[in-house]
């Protein structure tokens, strides 16, 4: 252990107010505040000293780097970079430094690892124009990214249940990451959004936005993407170091625009040279911000942006207990017989997106709400879907005459079965399946 004339004489040479006060310079007072609480109070170091790992101990040195420990070598880069004035270094620097020393001052680590949690502005986006503007194309002047300062969901996001664990995922890291660092792993910096439109891929970062707390940043491509050679790439790079600056959450979206395959003889130089700006930034994303990104066609991105994303996300089409979920979610505040109908539509919207989903229901409710016809009546358009197999036509013409919701002729019409099939049909399925008895004898 450390004598107290060791931590005097450390202390005259490397005085602590001294070490902080380079980092106080650029405004860092909180860190020095809360660093200097943790050592102080600190029961294994009551002479307020710096704890043993800051001495080059023999005891804690292995064979092979029996030398000066890190500690001049980290502060000395952490003072260059904060007098450089870039706080999302500074951040690096420090949380490389809380997993480094974790194992010999786990006090020093958790009340650092405390302080990068809580440190970061969480100042919105729309409170900063004054002082960092938003950035903008030179040539249109329109701003390049859309801002969300708090995200709003209409309605809750139904997910399938694996892709709802990844989510939560992503939201315990950003919740707890002290257990992390204590496991010497970094917070989920980038994912990656994959499948076909309108499942919901933009609803999860808005989801995500919501649960951290935190504004949503989305990438705008039609102000993004210029005609003068090289200015997209410079467009893109200011998008993504102004959100380096900012707690928040960023999305890329249509992520194939801007990122497709390399050996595409197909494409101009002038996107290939994006996708490397692109790399570059991915691989200077701090690990205190999300970078999410969403594609409705993986196959084209390049090699080396999927390996950028630590996590891939699967967003599948929606299976039939997912769409009856998500239609009682939308018509049960409006329609008192949502439960009656919205097993008949999930059979009916078998295979559609969400999007395509909610827009014939908004349909049918605008019809409804202009009076021409009961909501009623054009929920029950919605079920002509006369591309679906006959068999499970045949299905919901009975389901819809043995729910009483219509009648058989008003089945016929919609479905386009026989009222004599969906007769038949429909009095199987209101007799009740009996069970001969044996004969006890």
């Amino acid at each position: 252990m450390t004598t107290v004339r060791e931590t005097e004489q450390f202390q005259r040479k490397w005085p602590i107010s001294s070490t902080f006060k380079l980092m106080n310079l650029r405004g860092y007072s909180p860190l020095w505040t809360t660093s200097k609480s943790a050592f102080v109070k600190s029961s294994a170091h009551p002479y307020g000293g710096l704890p043993d790992i800051f001495f080059c101990h023999a005891s804690h040195m292995t064979p092979e780097n029996n030398k000066k420990t890190d500690i001049e070598a980290d502060f000395l880069q952490l003072a260059r970079v904060a007098l450089s004035g870039r706080p999302q270094d500074v951040q690096v620097i420090l949380r490389r430094a809380a997993k480094r020393y974790h194992a010999f001052v786990p006090q020093f680590a958790d009340a650092l690892t405390a302080l990068l949690h809580e440190l970061p502005s969480h100042a919105s986006p729309l409170r900063q124009q004054a002082e960092v503007p938003l950035p903008v194309d030179i040539d249109s002047r329109l701003h390049l990214m859309r801002v969300e300062a708090e995200p709003f969901l209409e309605h809750e996001p139904v997910f399938a249940p694996g892709l709802a664990t990844s989510l939560q995922q992503i939201v315990e890291e950003r919740r707890n990451p002290q257990a992390l660092v204590r496991a010497g792993l970094d917070p989920m910096r980038a994912a990656l959004f994959v499948g076909p439109p309108g499942v919901g891929k933009t609803m999860a970062a808005r989801w995500l936005a919501r649960e951290l707390k935190r504004p949503l940043l989305i990438l705008d491509l039609a102000a993004v993407m210029s005609s003068l050679l090289g200015r997209t790439g410079s467009n893109l790079r200011h998008v993504l170091e102004y959100a380096k600056t900012i707690d928040c959450i960023l999305l890329l979206d249509e992520l194939d625009a801007i990122a497709k395959r390399r050996d595409d003889h197909g494409e101009i130089g002038e996107l290939k040279r994006l996708v490397t700006v692109l790399i570059q930034q991915i691989d200077d994303w701090p690990s205190s911000g999300v970078l999410l990104a969403a594609t409705n066609h993986p196959d084209l991105l390049d090699p080396a942006i999927w390996r950028r994303f630590e996590l891939h996300i699967e967003f599948p089409l929606p299976d039939q207990d997912a769409i009856q979920s998500f239609i009682e979610g939308r018509l049960g505040p409006y329609f008192p017989a949502t439960k009656a109908w919205s097993g008949l539509l999930a059979l009916a919207f078998a295979g559609r997106s969400f999007s395509d989903i909610e827009r014939d229901l908004s349909t049918a409710r605008r019809g409804a709400a202009l009076g021409d016809a009961p909501l009623e009546e054009h929920l029950a358009g919605l079920l002509t879907n006369k591309s679906l197999p006959k068999t499970r036509r045949i299905h919901l013409a009975a389901a819809i005459v043995n729910q009483g919701l219509l009648s058989q002729r008003k089945a016929r019409e919609l479905t386009g079965i026989a009222r004599d099939t969906i007769r038949v049909r429909a009095a199987r399925k209101r007799v009740p399946t009996r069970t001969k008895k044996r004969d006890s004898s």
